[in-house]
């Protein structure tokens, strides 16, 4: 293990609040333990959940650090017991219980994926909770297959833009919405089928309009709210809704005879409460359907901007302020 300081700075929020509570404070250099590898932080992504865990709204596991950042990609500097010594020198891109927004964290072993050749560190760290989290809820939850059609909310954002281009490059065709018109070209650069401002154009009709009145297989909503009810109309016989988060509440009204009618059927999940099992258990999927079609080029993230860890607080103020088209990183 190479010479490392004993203390470093790390983001974390000092209260509940504003993103102006993100501020730089002193923590140890942590060190693996077992099954667990010590990481180099070259990026860092920014996601919701840390937004959430800033104002306060979602909290680390217990003995889980306060500093934030769930995925990094970084290079393994040491390895805590039974991790083979061979992952020494990688460079990976990981899945974090938290500790991202720093020099240096821990990660699981098993839920730090190779980084493919070609692929950036910006990039690599973008990946990581957008390939879990899509995963998990387009293909397991949803079910998508080749040749179907998936509703994509929020698509201009980092997990929307990551599940568009791996559900084009699985074949199934994309509705994406966006609430600005000037995004929609790069959403069909991304892979949309149809892309429309949800402003201008209602997304029911155009799902119908889209696929001949039959309506889609899937639909995968960052919205909640009144939408649950308008996206079960989008959904044809048999259709799939599943939520990833509600930024319009989380209360909604379901009519059950349009689910027995139609026979649809309800899921939703979050990343964060999964057992370490069940994510060991998704990287392996992961490793074999989604990172041969990163290493191909056939997907990569959409990166908005790269910012310094010092300038976290302005990275959740664009993340908060709807101007992000895409994935926003960190660099130590």
């Amino acid at each position: 293990m190479t010479a490392l300081p004993a203390t470093m700075q790390a983001i974390i929020a000092r209260t509940p609040g504003d993103a102006s509570v993100l501020t730089l404070a002193e923590r140890p250099v942590p060190a693996p333990g077992p099954g667990e590898v010590l990481l180099r932080v070259l990026a860092a992504g920014v996601n919701r959940p840390d937004v959430m865990q800033r104002q306060g709204l979602a909290k680390p596991a217990p003995g889980v650090t306060d500093v934030l950042g769930l995925e990094a990609c970084g290079e393994v500097v040491a390895c805590g017991p039974g991790v083979p010594a061979d992952m020494l020198g990688r460079r990976v891109m990981s899945l974090l219980p938290g500790g991202g927004y720093a020099p240096w964290c821990t990660a699981r072993a098993e839920l730090s994926l190779p980084v493919p050749d070609g692929l950036d560190d910006a990039a690599a760290a973008a990946l990581p909770e957008g390939l879990f989290t899509v995963w998990h809820n387009l293909f397991e939850l949803g079910g998508l297959r080749m040749g179907e059609t998936v509703l994509v909310h929020g698509a201009a954002g980092g997990i929307g833009t990551l599940a568009l281009s791996l559900a084009h490059a699985a074949g199934a065709r994309v509705v994406a919405t966006a609430g600005r018109a000037e995004r929609l070209p790069g959403l069909r650069a991304l892979g949309a089928d149809l892309a429309l401002c949800y402003r201008d154009r209602d997304f029911v009709d155009a799902c119908h309009d889209f696929t001949a009145g039959r309506g889609v297989d899937v639909v995968l909503d960052m919205v909640g709210g009144d939408y649950v009810e308008r996206n079960l109309r989008a959904l044809g016989f048999g259709g799939r809704h599943v939520s990833l988060s509600f930024l319009q509440g989380s209360q909604v009204n379901l009519d059950l005879l349009v689910l027995m009618q139609k026979q649809l059927s309800l899921h939703a999940s979050t990343m964060r409460p999964q057992s370490a099992a069940e994510k060991a258990r998704m990287a392996l999927a992961i490793t074999r359907h989604l990172l041969p079609l990163v290493a191909a080029g056939r997907v990569k993230p959409r990166l908005h901007d790269g910012l310094p860890l010092a300038q976290a607080g302005r990275a959740h103020q664009l993340l908060e302020s709807g101007e992000v088209f895409g994935k926003l990183v960190l660099r130590p």
